[in-house]
C-alpha cells in the first residue's frame, strides 16, 4: 500500500503593496511548507505583481475576482488579505463559498484576533483570523505577559512608526487601528480596559518603530511581571528577531489623588502602580528598509499563523488518508 506524500501549502496574497509583497518575499524566502499561489492586485504596474511575474508566480490584477478564475485556484488553501479593512470585507465575501482559510492583515476584524505568542493555538480552525495591527502585534503580547502575573485594570499602548512606512491602506485604516486594537488589549491581552494610539512620525532619516505600553495594576510581584515580560519577548523574537526591550521594565507608583478611577473599569481592583513597557521593532529588510519594523512584525506574524495552519492541515489530511486507507482494506477483509 503507497503512502501519500503532503508537499507544500498553496497559498495566495490579496494586496500587491508593500505589505502583500513583503510577505510573499517572507513566503520565498523563509517558509518549507508554504508555496506561492497567486500574487493579487488591481494596479498591473505595482512592484508586488511586477516581481511576482517575473518569479514565475501566478499573477492576477483583477482583484479577488481575477483570483477566482486563476486556473490553480482550487489548489490554494490559505488567503492572505492585505489591502484595506474596507476591502476585507467585501474580499471575504467573495470567497466564503470556497472555503479557503483567510489571514486578514487588515483592521477588519471579521474573524478572531490573533497574537502568535499569546493564542496561536485557540483558532487554527477559524476560517478567518485577524492580525489585529501592527501595533497590536507589537504591544499585546507585554499586555498579556502583565497580565499573566496580576489582573490589568487599564493597559494603553502608544505605537510610533515612521511615516514613511505608513501607505495609503495604512493612513485610510487609522481610525480602524485604533479601534481594533483597543479591543483585542482587552479580548486577547488581558486587559479590563484597553486604548491605542499611533503616531506617524515624519522624523528623516526614518526611525524603526518604538512601543510604549503603560498597565495599570494593583500590589503585585514585580520581579514577577518582569520575567514574564523577558519570557515573552523570546517568545516573540522567535519569528521576529527584531523585537527587543529597549531598557527594564519600570514600575512607578501612583500617587494618591491622581484620577486614575477615569480609565478603569469601575469594578476594578484598587490601581496602585504603572507598569512602564519600552520596545522597539527593527525590520527584517526582505522587501522593506529595516525601519519599516510595523510592517515586518505583521508579515512575520502572519507568516507563523499560516505555517501552523499548513502544518494542522496536513496533520489532519494525513490522518484523514490512514483512516480511509485501514477502511478500504477491512472492506478488502470483508470481501474476500
Amino acid at each position: 500500500m503507497s503512502t501519500k506524500t503532503y508537499g507544500k501549502t498553496k497559498v495566495a496574497i490579496i494586496g500587491s503593496g508593500n505589505i502583500g509583497t513583503d510577505l510573499m518575499f517572507k513566503i520565498l524566502r523563509l517558509s518549507d511548507v508554504l508555496e506561492m499561489g497567486a500574487m493579487v492586485g488591481i494596479d498591473p504596474a505595482s512592484d508586488g505583481l511586477t516581481r511576482a511575474r517575473r518569479l514565475k508566480i501566478p499573477a492576477t490584477h483583477e482583484g479577488v475576482n481575477g483570483l477566482i478564475g486563476l486556473p490553480n485556484f482550487d489548489e490554494i488553501d490559505i488567503v492572505f488579505d492585505a489591502t484595506s479593512a474596507k476591502a476585507h470585507i467585501a474580499n471575504a465575501e467573495k470567497l466564503a463559498p470556497y472555503g479557503k482559510t483567510l489571514i486578514d492583515l487588515t483592521p477588519a476584524a471579521i474573524g478572531p484576533f490573533v497574537v502568535p505568542s499569546v493564542n496561536l493555538e485557540q483558532h487554527l480552525s477559524a476560517g478567518n483570523v485577524n492580525m489585529v495591527t501592527c501595533g497590536g502585534q507589537a504591544t499585546i503580547p507585554m499586555v498579556a505577559a502583565v497580565s499573566a502575573i496580576t489582573p490589568v485594570c487599564y493597559a494603553e499602548i502608544v505605537a510610533s512608526i515612521a511615516s514613511k512606512s505608513a501607505g495609503p491602506g495604512t493612513r485610510a485604516n487609522i481610525d480602524e487601528f485604533t479601534e481594533t486594537t483597543s479591543h483585542a488589549i482587552e479580548s486577547v491581552g488581558g486587559a479590563a480596559r484597553g486604548k491605542a494610539i499611533i503616531i506617524l512620525n515624519p522624523a528623516e532619516p526614518p526611525l524603526i518603530m518604538r512601543d510604549t505600553v503603560f498597565c495599570l495594576i494593583g500590589d503585585a510581584d514585580h520581579e514577577a511581571i518582569r520575567a514574564s515580560v523577558d519570557a515573552m519577548v523570546e517568545r516573540v523574537a522567535q519569528y521576529v528577531p527584531g523585537y527587543r526591550l529597549k531598557q527594564q521594565v519600570q514600575f512607578t507608583p501612583i500617587p494618591a489623588g491622581e484620577p486614575v478611577y477615569t480609565l478603569v473599569p469601575d469594578h476594578a481592583r484598587p490601581v496602585t502602580t504603572r507598569v512602564t513597557i519600552f520596545l522597539e521593532v527593527e525590520g527584517a529588510a526582505h522587501y522593506l528598509p529595516a525601519y519599516a519594523g510595523n510592517l515586518d512584525i505583521m508579515t512575520s506574524a502572519a507568516l507563523r499563523v499560516a505555517e501552523s495552519v499548513a502544518r494542522r492541515k496536513t496533520v489532519a489530511a494525513g490522518i484523514d488518508s490512514r483512516t480511509s486507507a485501514r477502511t478500504v482494506e477491512s472492506v478488502e477483509v470483508v470481501v474476500r
